[in-house]
């Protein structure tokens, strides 16, 4: 990597140094001068080319690996990350995450955290109106779009739903479809909550991250409950828009 590009960095001006130095490092990220997989030089380095202290750029970094423009990897060093297109999701339409992937031209993936057939906690028993321990199948993967992880999907159906889980490659909505399950409707829950370490890592953002939780229920033609997912998705990535009716008097 250039030393030029930080040497360039103008950090004169009102308010804190760090949040100055920051704002460099943003432009020089989303202009692509720090280009997507490249490592920052040292903290002690970086500090001395730009004139700083070293608290300083370690503080600046810090905010901006929260916030989804760097990625610290233990024991290689701190990384820059493309910055994430925004993702607008309409809430007024029932689709697969596939399908919302190739509607905008994004290449979709998972990666499978688990797939197979299992007995239903409570949580799962209740919400798809099975008696506990009843036989369900259940996938957890990391989605993907274009190789950048989006979301941390969990998802439970009775296992005379989906009888082979480990057939699901990419749409589960496609693989039931082949089986004549129509999905006719959908309740969802939508929450703001803070990410784990353990799910932060899955998306390649800081622990504590924000993230945009939400709890789906499908329905069939029939009204029977047939799916139910939780869905972690980066807030630094989605917009969820709902499209609003004024019921009020003329």
């Amino acid at each position: 990597m250039a030393v030029r590009v930080f040497q360039d960095f103008d950090i004169s001006g009102d308010g804190p140094i760090y949040r100055r130095l920051k704002a460099e490092l943003a432009r020089a990220v989303e202009s692509g001068k720090l280009a997507h997989g490249e490592a920052l030089p040292p903290e002690r380095d970086l500090a001395r080319i730009v004139g700083v202290s070293r608290v300083t750029v370690r503080r600046a970094i810090a905010e901006l690996t929260s916030e989804g423009f760097l990625q610290r990897r233990h024991g290689a060093g701190t990384f820059v990350l493309r910055p994430p297109a925004r993702i607008e999701q309409p809430l007024k339409r029932l689709t697969s995450f596939t399908e919302d992937m190739q509607a905008r031209g994004l290449t979709p993936r998972s990666h499978w955290l688990e797939r197979g057939l299992f007995s239903a906690n409570a949580e799962e028993a209740e919400g798809l109106k099975l008696t506990e321990n009843a036989a369900v199948a259940r996938l957890s993967r990391i989605r993907l779009g274009d190789e950048l992880p989006m979301a941390i999907e969990h998802s439970t159906l009775p296992a005379d739903i989906l009888e082979r889980p480990d057939l699901v490659e990419t749409s589960l909505y496609a693989a039931l479809a082949e089986r004549g399950v129509t999905m006719a409707k959908a309740t969802e829950r939508i929450t703001a909550c803070n990410l784990t370490a353990e799910q932060a890592a899955l998306l390649t953002v800081s622990p504590g991250a924000p993230a945009l939780a939400i709890r789906r229920t499908v329905y069939d033609a029939g009204g029977r409950p047939v799916e139910l997912t939780r869905t972690y998705y980066r807030s630094d990535i989605y917009d969820l828009v709902a499209e609003l009716t004024y019921a009020g008097d003329p």
